[in-house]
């Protein structure tokens, strides 16, 4: 399975500043497969220890010291650790608290080798274990499921992918192919981009079995959740993890999720799973200007999920209602919304933590909001979603009025149009937004 970050990764061994890599991300989006890959195909020798498999590996860590480290490993792993052209892979971190703490020391006596380790639900270990991570000594590199560009890779449709990208700005496609590129969308959205059940659809094709995975996936985390947090906390984290699917769309509300439960005690919970990336915040923003985060409002957020196909599946949609034609207008378009959102996330930059914006005015008889705000060129744009090909923009109307933007954003499943000042690009032409192609068109008459 061709993943983009492949290519950061790359870089990231070709960069002689580099430090060691902590790649984070949600269980089961394909962190340890693609880094394995990486590790055959670009070094002479790879090196994984999994903490989770072979709890064992975690008495080669009671010191710090690199060498003794490395010394232990290759004894137990009947392999040489050398540097410059072995990876060495430390699986499930998690699970050792000490092999984060090491990763400092790596990169202090040891910079030469390539050291990556990859965990999911870390910053549950992190706040459980009270330690300090070793800030300034790793690069964290942050991983989601697969996004639908490369869907299209995954399921043998390069020949779209290669239109999506190099063909669409030139010229609006025909109806035909407009169609068939939304009913793939409208297939990603059934599957979503985790692996598993990806490599389920390729090997039967069978919708139901690949439900089954997802469900057995949801259950996992809830599992995990019990491994890695106390009981309490374990109640709160699985509230909010099945609550974000219901809330899709709507401004967040703890009171929501369960009015018994005291607003302090869920906000610990979405904190953590923020930050183990099984969910989103979308936080209020103002258009006055940027960056976006400086204008935030930490009290006024809507959550979106990890993945679409989790959160169609948590919802208990079949997979003859996502077949339907007007699928996307289930739950008042929050399907197209989620989706938006796991595109725009999917194409940010790796190295940064993720981060969305909204906007809302919330003024009697005037209320407006926008979907999404992103950062093009010097501007804050607008991004409104729309379930169908019509729809009205009147808050995108009013936040243009008001912040004279570059160009508003509208995102359906109507047929591209870069005309001018609200352009409208289609759900399988997100990524567009960030390609080096779009930018630089951007001052161009016809954008």
């Amino acid at each position: 399975m061709k993943r983009n970050i492949e290519k950061t990764l790359l870089a990231w061994k070709n960069d002689k500043g580099r430090r060691p890599l902590l790649v984070r991300g949600a269980r089961q989006v394909g962190k340890s497969y693609t880094i394995k890959a990486f590790g055959i195909k670009e070094f002479d020798n790879l090196v994984t220890v999994n903490f989770e498999q072979n709890p064992n590996f975690k008495e080669c860590f009671t010191s710090l010291e690199p060498k003794d480290i490395i010394e232990n490993i290759a004894i137990l792993c009947k392999k040489d650790i050398t540097t410059g052209n072995t990876l060495l892979f430390l699986d499930e971190i998690q699970d050792c608290p000490n092999a984060i703490l090491s990763l400092r020391y790596f990169y202090e006596q040891m910079p030469d080798l390539h050291v990556i380790g990859a965990g999911s639900l870390l910053d549950f270990v992190i706040a459980s274990e009270d330690f300090r991570m070793p800030v300034g000594r790793i690069q964290y590199l942050f991983m989601k499921p697969v996004s639908f560009i490369e869907f299209l890779d995954t399921l043998g449709e390069d020949k779209a992918r290669q239109y999506i990208e190099t063909k669409l700005m030139d010229a609006a496609p025909n109806n035909a192919i407009h169609e068939r590129l939304l009913s793939l969308v409208k297939k990603y959205m059934i599957l979503g981009g985790m692996p598993a059940v990806l490599n389920e659809y390729l090997s039967t094709g069978n919708l139901a079995k690949c439900s089954r995975i997802q469900s057995s996936i949801a259950q996992t985390y809830i599992d995990d959740f019990g491994k890695y947090a106390n009981i309490v906390k374990h109640k709160y984290l699985q509230k909010i993890f099945y609550s974000v699917p219901k809330m899709l769309g709507n401004k967040f509300k703890y009171s929501h999720v369960d009015p018994n439960i005291k607003s302090r005690d869920l906000k610990d919970a979405v904190d953590l799973l923020e930050k183990a990336g099984v969910i989103y915040r979308v936080k209020r923003t103002s258009g006055e200007g940027l960056p976006l985060e400086a204008q935030s409002n930490d009290r006024h957020f809507k959550l979106v999920f990890m993945d679409i196909g989790l959160a169609q599946n948590m919802l208990g949609l079949s997979e003859e209602m996502l077949l339907a034609k007007d699928a996307m207008s289930i739950n008042s378009g929050a399907i197209a919304e989620q989706f938006t959102a796991q595109e725009l996330l999917a194409y940010y930059d790796n190295y940064k933590a993720p981060a969305l914006y909204y906007w809302a005015r919330e003024e009697r008889n005037s209320a407006a909001e926008i979907d999404y705000l992103i950062q093009v060129q010097s501007s804050a744009v607008p991004i409104e979603v729309k379930a169908g090909k019509t729809g009205a923009l009147r808050s995108m109307w009013l936040f243009y009025e008001k912040y004279k933007p570059i160009m508003g954003v509208k995102i359906s499943q109507s047929n591209i149009n870069l005309d001018p000042p609200v352009i409208s690009l289609p759900l399988y032409s997100i990524e567009l937004l960030f390609s080096k192609k779009f930018t630089e068109n951007i001052s161009k008459p016809n954008l």
